[in-house]
C-alpha cells in the first residue's frame, strides 16, 4: 500500500492538471530585453530594415490585448444583465400558473384557454432566456480565453522585437558586457509556442460559443413564435453589417454645365 502522503501528492497533481496547472498559469513580461543603445551606433537604414516591421507588429498587439480586455469586461456586465432578465422570465411562469389557476375556477372556457396559451408562451420565453444565458457565458469564456491569446501574442511579438535587435547587434558585431546572443532565440521560441496554443484554446471557446449561439437562436425563434411577437434581443456574434461604401469626390458625378444665358 502507498503510503498516505504520496497517495495526497499524486491527487493534488491529478487536480492541478485538471484545473489547467502551471502550463495554463498566466504570462509573465519578458526576463530578456535588449537594450536600444547596444545598436544606437548602427546606420539608421539598418534598423528599419531590420526592426521597422516587428515593432510595428508588436505595437499592433499591444492595442488588440487593449482591445480584448476592454471586450471582455463589456461581456461580463453583459453577462449579469442576461441573467437578471432570465430570472424576469421565471416570474413571468410564475405569474401565468396563478392566472391559469384563476381562469379555471371562473369556469369560462375562453378565459382557460388563453391563460393556458399564456403560460405557454411564458414557458417558451422561460427555456429561450435559460438558453441566452448559457449562450452568454459561452461567449464570455471565448472573451477570456481571446483576451488571453492576446496577451501572449503581445509577448511573442515583443520577443521577435527583441530578437530583431539583438541580430542586428550580432551581424554589426556589437558585443554588450554581461548579454549572452543565445538568449533571445530560446525566448522567441518559448513564447511563440505559448502564443499559439492559446490561440488554439481560443479558438475551441469560439466554436463552443458559436454552437451556444445557434441553440440560443433556435429556442429564442420557437418563443418567439409562442408569444406571437419577435424579441429583437442583442446577439454579440451576429455577422457584422458591411459597411456602406464611402463616397468620395472622384465617384460623384459632375453635374452638367448650366446652359449660357441667351442674349
Amino acid at each position: 500500500m502507498r503510503p498516505l502522503s504520496k497517495l495526497f501528492a499524486i491527487g493534488l497533481v491529478s487536480l492541478v492538471a485538471a484545473c489547467g496547472g502551471a502550463s495554463d498559469s498566466a504570462p509573465s513580461p519578458l526576463s530578456k530585453h535588449f537594450d536600444d543603445m547596444h545598436i544606437a551606433r548602427v546606420p539608421i537604414d539598418q534598423q528599419r530594415a531590420a526592426i521597422e516591421s516587428v515593432q510595428s507588429a508588436y505595437q499592433v498587439a499591444k492595442m488588440e490585448n487593449a482591445n480584448a480586455e476592454a471586450e471582455e469586461n463589456e461581456a461580463k456586465q453583459q453577462l449579469t444583465v442576461v441573467k437578471n432578465d432570465h430570472k424576469a422570465t421565471k416570474l413571468a411562469v410564475d405569474s401565468a400558473i396563478s392566472n391559469k389557476k384563476s381562469a379555471e375556477g371562473s369556469a369560462d372556457n375562453n378565459r382557460i384557454n388563453q391563460a393556458a396559451k399564456e403560460l405557454h408562451a411564458a414557458e417558451a420565453l422561460q427555456k429561450a432566456g435559460a438558453a441566452r444565458v448559457k449562450y452568454y457565458e459561452a461567449y464570455t469564456n471565448w472573451l477570456k480565453r481571446h483576451h488571453r491569446f492576446t496577451l501572449e501574442n503581445m509577448y511573442w511579438r515583443e520577443a521577435q522585437f527583441e530578437l530583431a535587435k539583438a541580430q542586428l547587434a550580432q551581424k554589426n558585431n556589437v558585443s554588450p558586457k554581461g548579454v549572452q546572443y543565445d538568449w533571445y532565440p530560446k525566448q522567441e521560441a518559448e513564447r511563440n509556442k505559448r502564443a499559439a496554443s492559446a490561440k488554439q484554446k481560443a479558438d475551441g471557446e469560439k466554436q463552443k460559443a458559436a454552437g451556444a449561439r445557434e441553440a440560443w437562436l433556435k429556442q429564442q425563434g420557437e418563443a418567439d413564435k409562442e408569444s406571437g411577437r419577435s424579441s429583437n434581443m442583442a446577439d454579440p456574434m451576429a455577422p457584422k453589417a458591411a459597411p456602406a461604401p464611402m463616397v468620395t469626390p472622384a465617384s460623384i458625378t459632375p453635374a452638367a454645365p448650366a446652359p449660357a444665358p441667351s442674349e
